[in-house]
């Protein structure tokens, strides 16, 4: 007998998790996604372009808040749980509204939703948000093609447009990224990339990205989202924990799962953290894994004309998912506020205008930071007023991409950047240079 599920989702797992494993599946009929974390993802349908002949009408997305109404009205049997980035005690706690409800609660593992390679994968993930997956990978891309390795880097999903114009997303230069009218959350984790002489692909439909980034990578790398899990399955999994929150590698979904899997773990931000910290997350660490390779390692902070900032009234703005759902109080842009001098940091929530002030209130754990929420123009339009309306003389910009060349700043604004460096041994490419072995040779170009 047909059973009846609903996908509770963010726009990125759920669409995966539904495509691999529920798509033309005759045993399951998904009668709606629900949306939560991202702002504005819900109201709109799952393409039938994407969702295949049997949803001839798509599918409904629908807000997580009404859960229970859904699952009554429609009749659900099952509930499948399929975002990241929450506490275990978070996802138990939506499993109990979905079985007083009346429906099954339902979690998919990686046998079922991991795609296979024809091609070497290496995954990058995390234990939690912000912890320093992007400059990994980065790092990651830059030893492989220093060994002359082609390097395709394929982004976790950030769909939340056009569903089905973004199915498969091939970036090769900064024109790729206005082409397909990329978000600011979107181009921070795909400039960078670009700007070091990788391919980047992304979408919705990641059987499809696949098939298509095999044909010009010698070896992809999985650039994870939040703390999800592989998309691919990894013949190399590297797993990067935050000592800035030391426990959370045994408290969050899927991070542990991450940790449990890795190849190796990278302790990063070893130079902020306190040694207590980083001595727990080790410990965690090894308790969670005990075969893992454990490489530690920093996130030093570069700041242009930091001098500057001495004797300042500044702003700072932070990457917007660490200090949102990542729940980090403050990020590199704070730390770098306060090693050169400022002689105060504005708190930026009396006058965050809009969506902006949403978030503030949606995420009370955010410190005296102003996160860079851009996930469309209206909210891109908020951030610039929020920055705009702040009584300081300067702004500390400390996101991956440099906000001024998408915003109008009306004061004066420095970038701060941060990039991987292994502290000791062994190192990244120690690793690498073992794996790469596997690799077959070509001296073809990418494409």
């Amino acid at each position: 007998m047909t059973q009846r599920v609903v996908i509770l989702g963010a726009a990125g797992r759920d669409f995966h998790n539904f495509n691999t494993y529920f798509r033309d599946n005759p045993d399951f009929e998904v009668v709606a996604f629900t949306a939560t974390q991202i702002p504005d993802i819900d109201g709109r349908r799952y393409p039938p372009e994407l969702a295949g002949s049997s949803y001839p009408e798509g599918i409904p997305i629908e807000e997580e808040d009404g859960l229970e109404r859904l699952i009554r009205d429609q009749k659900v049997d099952i509930a499948v749980f399929s975002y990241s980035d929450v506490s275990h005690e978070q996802v138990m706690h939506v499993g109990s509204r979905a079985m007083a409800a009346g429906a099954d609660f339902m979690l998919l593992g990686p046998r079922h939703t991991m795609l296979d390679s024809k091609v070497p994968v290496v995954a990058v993930c995390a234990a939690r948000t912000g912890a320093g997956k992007s400059q990994t990978s980065r790092r990651v891309a830059e030893i492989l093609r220093g060994m002359g390795k082609r390097v395709v880097a394929v982004r976790h999903p950030m769909p939340y447009g056009d569903l089905t114009k973004q199915a498969v997303q091939r970036f090769a230069n900064f024109e790729d990224l206005d082409k397909h009218e990329v978000t600011i959350e979107e181009r921070e984790e795909y400039e960078p990339h670009l700007r070091a002489g990788s391919v980047v692909y992304a979408g919705v439909d990641y059987e499809r990205i696949l098939r298509q980034a095999e044909q010009e990578a010698d070896v992809v790398i999985w650039d994870g989202g939040n703390n999800d899990m592989p998309f691919y399955t990894p013949d190399l999994l590297i797993v990067v924990v935050d000592p800035h929150r030391p426990d959370h590698a045994a408290r969050y979904h899927p991070g542990e799962v991450n940790v449990r899997m890795a190849d190796v773990v990278v302790i990063n931000k070893i130079g902020t953290a306190g040694l207590d910290d980083i001595m727990t997350a080790r410990r965690i660490t090894t308790e969670l894994n005990p075969d893992a390779t454990i490489i530690e390692a920093a996130s030093p902070i570069f700041v242009e004309d930091g001098d500057y900032i001495r004797g300042k009234r500044v702003l700072v703005i932070e990457d917007g998912p660490t200090v949102t759902h990542g729940e980090m109080p403050y990020g590199a842009g704070w730390v770098a506020a306060r090693r050169y001098g400022a002689a105060e940091i504005v708190d930026p929530r009396p006058f965050a205008v809009g969506s902006i002030r949403d978030t503030f209130e949606k995420y009370p754990t955010t410190g005296a930071v102003l996160p860079a929420m851009g996930y469309g123009e209206k909210q891109t339009a908020e951030l610039a007023e929020t920055i705009n309306k702040a009584p300081v003389d300067l702004v500390v910009v400390a996101t991956p991409i440099d906000l001024r060349s998408l915003i109008e700043i009306d004061k004066p604004a420095l970038r701060v950047r941060y990039e991987l460096q292994e502290i000791g041994e062994p190192t990244l490419a120690d690793v690498l240079s073992k794996f790469v072995d596997t690799i077959p040779s070509s001296s073809e170009p990418a494409a």
